[in-house]
């Protein structure tokens, strides 16, 4: 155990140095190519800003998953997911085609699955069980990329959420979790606010894929209840806000400004005071998924639910005099 810990150490730190280097050349390029997000009335950001810090993040993130032979599968995964996004990135797609790839990766990486591996522990047949793990992972994905929504934030969260998987799953998934993490680390050092690199969908998309999978790997190992808590505010945020836009009729696929984080932003905070609040949180979170594992869990999911709570009327007692 102590060498495979020692392995996804030395893993990860490569991972980050590879991460800062690959993303330097990949800001050139953009640059070069003059590929930028340009603000309008839904952006949070008021500058023209290169997009597709992906084309960095998910090939540095790819290549540490084909050195772990257990998550090569999820390798492949995310370099399908890393191609239709970028084409969506630069050129646009309607949602169906983008949807189908991500439920044709979660698809064949649960078809893989070993029939007694259960996510629910064993409340389902194994056929339910493994469509309701692959229709909620379809949503983490999607939700991770809407929630890309100001500077750091999806960096702020895939450290997180890698920490806290190699921490409470321990040798199944530490590697990959700390892999993950050094990688969004990397990228971190460009996109903290001011950001001078967005992720774009070419990024978030694979790393909501890629950390999906890692909970779904935790829940099958009998971490459920850790699984569900160490992602719970980005869980929160993201299906409050949509059930919201849904229930107003709104398009809930078309880009806004509606999330908690982003009325925050737009009440006058920084991208860096927000970010940093839901770092403490997903710390807070964090334990919460150590109580949890440790044969606690109506104490570590209640501490959850109060800390997102706490969170969530953060950002909205911040978000106050932001526009309509």
């Amino acid at each position: 155990m102590d060498l495979l810990v020692q392995m996804g150490g030395g893993l990860a730190l490569a991972a980050f140095a590879l991460t800062v280097l690959a993303t330097r050349r990949v800001l050139t390029y953009l640059r070069q190519r003059q590929i930028l997000d340009l603000p309008n009335e839904r952006s949070s950001h008021s500058l023209p800003t290169p997009r597709g810090g992906g084309l960095a993040t998910t090939p540095v993130m790819v290549l540490a998953l084909l050195a772990l032979p257990d998550f090569r599968l999820l390798a492949v995964g995310a370099v399908g997911l890393l191609i239709i996004s970028w084409v969506d990135d630069r050129k646009g797609l309607p949602p169906l085609p983008r949807f189908a790839a991500q439920a044709v990766v979660v698809a064949v990486f649960l078809l893989l699955l070993p029939a007694e591996s259960l996510v629910f522990q064993g409340v389902l047949p194994a056929w339910a069980d493994h469509l309701l793990a692959g229709l909620c992972w379809l949503w983490f994905v999607n939700l991770y990329n809407f929630m890309d929504g100001i500077d750091g934030i999806t960096g702020i969260e895939t450290v997180s959420l890698g920490l806290g998987i190699a921490l409470v799953g321990g040798v199944a998934v530490a590697a990959p979790g700390l892999t993950v993490a050094a990688v969004a680390a990397g990228f971190l050092l460009f996109n903290w606010h001011p950001a001078k690199l967005f992720l774009g969908d070419s990024g978030s998309v694979p790393f909501g894929y890629v950390l999906g999978g890692l909970l779904i790997l935790l829940a099958v190992h009998g971490q459920l209840a850790a699984a569900l808590i160490l992602p719970a505010y980005y869980l929160a945020d993201s299906t409050i806000t949509i059930t919201r836009r849904a229930l107003a009729g709104e398009k809930i696929w078309q880009p806004h400004r509606r999330h908690f984080y982003q009325r925050a932003v737009q009440g006058g905070k920084r991208h860096d005071q927000v970010a940093l609040a839901i770092a403490l949180g997903n710390a807070a979170l964090v334990g919460c998924a150590v109580l949890a594992t440790g044969n606690q869990v109506a104490l570590g999911g209640g501490l959850a639910v109060l800390t997102v709570g706490v969170l969530l009327m953060l950002l909205q007692w911040w978000s106050r005099g932001a526009g309509a």
